[in-house]
């Protein structure tokens, strides 16, 4: 049996990581500026998250919700202190996709809606209730279960209010930081108006933080930067520094009963005691305030570059646009230089690099990255 081919793959097989290095199996070490989509926010192999891991792993125990687990409510507790969002509650599942999928119906459910409001090149996943939208200002289009969706362009905050006089729209999903659509920021006066408006016409606010939250963008989440307390907050990716997990916070004015919604792995005893060693490593490291440090400076350095268009990011979430395509850069990068990258569109490098990333590494960075930029314009 093959595998089904839908992504391209480089010819380096990685064997090992350590903090922000990975090795191949030829030994050769990589600086990782991706994080295998976000997905690494406390380095590689941290001896703290191995060790607790490898204890769990001892006990063979992956039960999640047929029997009481107490690894849930100290996810929780702890979740809900670093946060700032204490007086929610959390439901765990798998994945970003997943976590988006419950927050529509948890919406619908309450509203008794089935409209959605979305926003143009936005991604909540790649399950039947996901989003991915095109450049196409405004789209109506069918997504699970009878819901319907209308997009709009980012910031547009008269359309939407328009749209929402109509008091058919269950819910507004938006990602605090746009990643697949090219490091796109919500303007923090759009979202506290957006805010307004969902309250004034009983939609409910749904905040995608899967890839812009636990931290990558100087604060724990994104929308923290606007004076906002969404109605649902969904999480999944850095949350497990690589174990599958994600979870879904929801505001008290939701009320829990018997089968409401349902997961068959969420929550199972590993995956718990993985998303507490992040948190755990988050606090005492104080990785949040990391990226916000190497973050700003990271983009003030790259914005001295005259060859780049735009720097557009928050924290350790920086998009860098050029006028031209950028896969020869992003090769000379991965193959000369030996840095992992990624890319959004044809033109956006994207980096999501571990929240331990040092000023020296950012400096490696930075220099390695001139370089490839004069050899490739000068080609």
């Amino acid at each position: 049996m093959n595998l089904f081919d839908v992504y391209p793959l480089f010819d380096i097989e990685i064997a090992k990581g350590i903090g922000c290095r990975t090795y191949d199996n030829n030994g050769i070490e990589y600086l990782d500026l991706y994080g295998g989509h976000a997905v690494i926010s406390i380095g590689h192999s941290h001896p703290y998250y191995v060790q607790k891991l490898t204890q769990q792993l001892e006990k063979l125990v992956f039960y999640s919700n047929s029997v009481q687990n107490k690894f849930q409510k100290e996810l929780a507790e702890k979740l809900g202190a670093l946060s700032g969002y204490e007086d929610y509650s959390l439901f765990l599942v798998n994945s970003g996709a997943e976590a988006n999928e419950n927050a529509l119906k948890l919406a619908s459910f309450h509203t008794g809606r089935t409209k959605v409001i979305a926003f143009n090149k936005s991604f909540h996943g790649r399950t039947s209730a996901a989003v991915r939208v095109t450049d196409n200002p405004k789209i109506v289009a069918p997504i699970n279960e009878g819901f319907e969706v209308e997009f709009f362009a980012l910031n547009d905050i008269d359309s939407v209010r328009k749209s929402l006089n109509n008091n058919d729209v269950c819910a507004v999903i938006i990602e605090g930081i746009q990643g697949v659509g090219g490091i796109k920021i919500p303007e923090v006066s759009f979202l506290e108006e957006l805010s307004v408006a969902c309250k004034a016409t009983g939609t409910i606010l749904i905040i995608d933080e899967v890839q812009s939250g636990y931290g990558r963008s100087g604060k724990f989440f994104a929308h923290q930067y606007a004076n906002i307390r969404p109605d649902l907050i969904t999480i999944a990716k850095g949350m497990g520094n690589g174990f599958p997990i994600g979870g879904l916070l929801i505001s008290p004015m939701f009320e829990a009963t018997y089968g409401m919604l349902g997961t068959t792995f969420g929550g199972n005893h590993l995956a718990c005691v993985a998303a507490i060693a992040v948190l755990d490593i988050m606090k005492v490291e104080r990785l949040t305030e990391n990226a916000q440090t190497i973050g700003n400076y990271l983009m003030e350095e790259l914005k001295k570059i005259p060859q780049i268009k735009e720097v557009r990011g928050l924290g350790l979430m920086i998009g860098i646009e050029f006028e031209q395509p950028i896969k020869e850069i992003r090769t000379k990068l991965l193959f000369d230089k030996k840095i992992f990258t990624g890319v959004t569109g044809t033109n956006v490098i994207r980096l999501l690099p571990p929240l331990c990333l040092s000023k020296s590494d950012a400096n490696h960075f930075l220099t390695s990255f001139k370089e490839v930029i004069l050899s490739t314009l000068t080609d």
